[in-house]
């Protein structure tokens, strides 16, 4: 008696994480789509196709939507480099024979004046720079 009631709880346990599990998986992928990696660790450049630098990190608000990119402008292999954060909406798309290129409106000139952030590990968000 007590096999059976254990059986048929784990049976019921069973059946209820199944279910749940078919309510939180997508059959199929989003339309109109895009991967992070179409972003993330990408070249940006500028209108006249100058590299402006590469995106370090993308930020997702609370409701799951891109709300920023972090650009690392400047330096040379990392050294000196600058961390800006721009919004989503300002990075456009373009193709260019067959490859996607990620366009800002803005030059490494203009980007370098703008305020830099640092990524604070402890909080795990990027954080103003402090000069």
């Amino acid at each position: 008696m007590k096999k059976d009631f254990a059986i048929g709880c784990l049976l019921a346990a069973t059946m209820a994480t199944g279910a749940f599990a078919a309510t939180t998986v997508l059959t199929a992928a989003p339309t109109e789509s895009w991967t992070v990696t179409n972003y993330y660790k990408q070249a940006v450049y500028d209108p006249k196709e100058s590299k402006i630098g590469d995106i370090d990190d993308i930020l997702v608000d609370k409701s799951g939507k891109i709300a920023g990119l972090v650009i690392g402008v400047g330096g040379f292999l990392g050294a000196a480099e600058k961390d800006v954060i721009v919004p989503f909406t300002a990075v456009k798309t373009a193709e260019k024979n067959d490859k996607w290129w990620l366009t800002l409106d803005e030059t490494k000139h203009d980007l370098k004046g703008a305020p830099g952030f640092k990524y604070d590990r402890a909080s795990t968000t990027w954080v103003p720079e402090k000069k």
